[in-house]
């Protein structure tokens, strides 16, 4: 049978990785509270719903009213033009000659990319001696939010068309993908040689939607990163703790049109004294993503179905990767990137759900939605217009809590899932498209694609030992939905272990063969249709099961995003800008101050040290991960190890904000956020000032590095307002 399988459960997984490292449980302030309080008087906090403002809504009253500051226009519009966005990461520029400081933990995948034979960048850092020596990264790319229009009542009019929840949602998506051509073309018409990238923003659930127009540059390299031991300082023991003392930072420089660097008028200048107790400063990135607007019933099915599920998954998957690279050293290159970031969404979807699982910050929501529906209730207009959505989307959440164990366990193309049953319904699909007339089929199996279609088909990185144990894995999680209750998943396992039925299929199967793949794609349909092949055999007999949760959930997906709408237009209507939206991975700025905070029975510094860095190295016995490379293992006399090496402040960060510029009132670059604190994991539903930190790299610290371990006068001067040679274009 033909169908087309979506994505399940990527919904939850796709803004994984966007989360920062951290684990652990939520360690409340508020612990007898949490225990011995009554639900009924627990009210919710001013900025329970966080302080992510938008440069469409900048809130100059509320700085002025928190901190007597009062920035005109031209101080947000020079902040958003010298903020950038990179693929799950935030940046900045910091010199005029397109200079760009991130994470080293956002430059992993760039080391990976310009490793040259027998380097480990990620390991051994980088310093490019020269602008010549500065290597390009391929396929990297950097946004800067260049224009900003409000297109609510074009997305919102598409919206209430059609008759179905599922007609209204393809409705408004179709206006989107309009809104999104029509600026591009017209773009592209007036500069052809111009790159913008057009993208309209969701705000408020659909309460309000703004279309951003970024100016993309893709001629990025690398000029400078530390070995990672310094950089990730106390490894995974330290990760989403603090106190910190990791130099978690890189350098690129962004090239123009003409190769040369390019020349910007917009970048935060270098502050000459670093971050500052109780300073007040903002944190200017992209958030990952959030869900603090949506309904506590929507939070409980994150909490009782879909997060449990995801953390188990990504334990399995951490598990996996971090023996394999240890039983295989030589591929370490390879994986440890991927390992990495599961190790860090594993720590943030645990401590995601602790905080679910914590009833006082449950009450809080609860206490925010009892008061967001008396303010609908007491208006007949809003009433009549908004009085039903609560009750709706629970009874979305129900059908989906009933569907969602068959909805993972057909997730065939969904993370971290196996490639032979990704090719099996590929497969399938594909000889079921190549039946229909050419003009019937997909843009990619007509005519020469098909060519192109079949070359890319069988995976470029198909590891044959991994590729069974992703296969147990995923017969593991499978198993536990079907039991012994579906005869194809029987067939499949033949009474067998998951981990023995990997190994028995994977012998028997052809899809672990590029040339046998190849053969099947070139013959004809119903050789495949008609296949013996286990997996193959499988997809077919539980195609109709598998279509019938398909269509169900994606009719719950639409019932839920249409109701999401409605709720989103009732909070605006309700509260307008006052509350700022849910992060969207799109250029917010969080206002803040430098503060430590009450943890673990004592108190923790709002900075630390280089000698903070010093002591664990020795306390440890200078062994990984808090070793120390050569040049840190005795520095020089210049060296200050009072210089504060790494801050937290009160700035409301998640996810995506890695590699955020922490700047002051005079525009002037103090930090770079890196982390968040563990207390601050239920910042994806709940933002609690008291505990909740951002973590970040003082400035100072980074000109000390720069100066006296790795002697890098060439970045020092350009940093401190020097200039390179062989300026760009102006762009």
């Amino acid at each position: 049978m033909r169908r087309v399988l979506l994505h399940r459960i990527s919904p939850i997984i796709g803004f994984a990785f966007l989360f920062m490292a951290g684990c652990s449980s939520y360690q409340s302030t508020r612990t007898a509270q949490r225990v011995y309080f009554n639900p009924d008087t627990v009210t919710a906090g001013k900025f329970d719903d966080g302080k992510m403002w938008t440069f469409d809504f900048p809130p100059s009253e509320y700085f002025e009213e928190k901190y007597n500051f009062n920035p005109d226009s031209a101080w947000f519009a020079d902040a958003r033009l010298a903020a950038l966005r990179l693929p799950g990461c935030s940046a900045s520029f910091i010199s005029q000659d397109g200079l760009v400081l991130t994470n080293h933990h956002c430059a992993r995948y760039a080391l990976d990319k310009v490793n040259r034979p027998g380097e480990d960048l990620t390991d051994s850092g980088f310093c490019a001696a020269t602008l010549s020596d500065e290597r390009q990264v391929p396929g990297m790319y950097a946004d800067r939010l260049v224009l900003i229009k409000d297109v609510t009542a074009e997305v919102q009019k598409a919206f209430n068309t059609g008759t179905t929840s599922q007609e209204k949602v393809a409705n408004g998506n179709a206006e989107i993908s309009r809104l999104q051509k029509e600026y591009w073309e017209k773009y592209k018409e007036a500069d052809p040689a111009d790159s913008m990238v057009f993208q309209v923003v969701t705000f408020y659930n659909g309460g309000r939607y703004s279309l951003y127009g970024y100016r993309r540059y893709t001629d990025i390299r690398l000029v400078f990163a530390p070995q990672m031991i310094v950089a990730y300082f106390g490894g995974d023991y330290d990760n989403f703790t603090y106190p910190r003392y990791d130099l978690d930072f890189a350098l690129f420089r962004i090239y123009a049109n003409d190769g040369k660097p390019l020349h910007t008028t917009h970048y935060f200048k270098w502050s000459a004294d670093g971050a500052k107790k109780g300073e007040t400063v903002f944190v200017i990135g992209n958030p990952g993503r959030t869900n603090r607007l949506v309904s506590v019933a929507q939070l409980k099915f994150f909490r009782d179905y879909s997060y449990p599920y995801v953390v188990d998954l990504f334990r399995q998957l951490q598990t996996l990767y971090t023996s394999y690279v240890e039983k295989h050293p030589g591929m370490k290159s390879r994986y440890e990137t991927r390992r990495f970031l599961l190790s860090n969404s594993l720590k943030a979807y645990t401590g995601m759900l602790k905080g679910l699982r914590d009833p006082y910050l449950m009450a809080r929501k609860e206490a925010f939605e009892r008061d967001f529906r008396a303010e609908v209730e007491k208006n007949p207009a809003l009433e009549e217009s908004y009085g039903n959505v609560w009750d709706n989307l629970a009874k979305v959440e129900s059908g989906k809590a009933k569907l969602y164990a068959g909805h993972a366990a057909f997730d065939f193309y969904g993370f971290g899932t196996s490639s032979y049953f990704k090719m099996a319904v590929s497969l399938v699909n594909f000889a079921a498209e190549m039946q229909q007339p050419d003009s019937s089929r997909p843009k990619e199996l007509r005519g020469n694609r098909l060519s192109a279609y079949k070359a890319r088909f069988f995976p470029s990185d198909f590891n044959a030992g991994l590729e069974r144990k992703l296969l147990a894995i995923q017969l593991h999680n499978m198993q536990a939905f079907f039991g012994n209750q579906n005869r194809a998943f029987n067939e499949l396992m033949g009474g067998l272990s998951p981990e023995e039925a990997a190994d028995s299929l994977a012998s028997a199967s052809a899809l672990g063969d590029s040339a046998k793949v190849a053969a099947l794609l070139d013959g004809k349909p119903n050789v495949i249709l008609n296949s013996s092949d286990p997996f193959i055999r499988f997809v077919e007999a539980t195609g109709g099961e598998a279509t019938r949760y398909e269509t169900e959930y994606s009719r719950l997906l639409a019932e839920e995003t249409s109701e999401n709408l409605l709720l989103g237009r009732a909070l605006y209507d309700v509260y307008g800008t006052s509350i700022p939206p849910d992060a969207t991975f799109t250029l917010r700025i969080a206002d803040g101050v430098v503060k430590g905070y009450p943890y673990n029975g004592t108190i923790a510094p709002p900075m630390t040290t280089f000698y903070g860095m010093y002591n664990r190295y020795y306390s440890f016995g200078k062994e990984y991960p808090w070793s120390l490379p050569p040049e840190w293992q005795n520095p020089p006399a210049d060296f200050k190890l009072s210089t504060p090496l790494d801050f937290v402040m009160t700035s409301d960060i998640v996810g995506g904000n890695s590699g955020s510029p922490v700047i002051n009132e005079k525009q002037q670059l103090v930090g770079l956020v890196f982390d968040g604190n563990i207390e601050s994991l239920p910042g994806n539903f709940i933002y609690v000032p008291s505990v909740n930190r951002g973590v970040a790299v003082n400035s100072d610290a980074i000109i000390q590095a720069l100066k006296y371990i790795y002697h890098d006068e060439r970045i020092v001067n350009e940093i401190e307002g020097g200039k390179v040679e062989g300026q760009g274009s102006k762009q």
